[in-house]
């Protein structure tokens, strides 16, 4: 039998949010390219260049808030998100629908109650080895994004 996880990475830096219009629009980086994590429980963690390109063409991802389903702010599929890696990392942008939970989320960011940003993810391919310091690092070179979003307790330290 084959185990399926899903893991979650997390950072801390603001995320902007803008009223166009009736809209509100959240705009972060759900990762970073060659930054390396926090301590995840025993070894450290980093992504590589395009390691999530081939799943923002394909998968269908959502945009959630502290990665709760219940708690949803936009969709790729349905058009209300929008993700591309560029040479920083997986930018997105949510275009959140008028919902109390959206409109909670907008004025947390806005006023810096809530900072991070996070990535929920199945792990395709990746590498091991050490840090300088010899400490375990795994680096991801292909993933499945299943959702992006505002969090607030990020598990890395540089995100938008």
């Amino acid at each position: 039998m084959t185990t399926i996880t899903l893991e979650r990475r997390t950072f801390t830096e603001e995320i902007e949010v803008r009223s166009e219009g009736k809209d509100l629009v959240a705009y972060g980086y759900a990762y970073r390219f060659n930054v390396l994590s926090q301590n995840l429980g025993g070894f450290v963690e980093r992504i590589a260049p395009g390691s999530g390109k081939k799943s923002i063409a394909d998968d269908d991802i959502r945009g959630l808030f502290n990665h709760d389903p219940n708690m949803v702010l936009g969709r790729n599929r349905a058009g209300t998100l929008s993700m591309e890696e560029d040479q920083t990392g997986g930018a997105y942008e949510i275009r959140m629908p008028d919902t109390p939970t959206a409109r909670e989320v907008a004025t947390n960011l806005e006023l810096g109650n809530i900072s991070g940003s996070s990535f929920g993810f199945r792990t395709i391919s990746d590498e091991w080895g050490e840090t300088e310091q010899a400490f375990p690092l795994r680096t991801l070179t292909a993933f499945s994004i299943r959702d992006v979003g505002p969090v607030t307790f990020p598990a890395y330290t540089d995100a938008d």
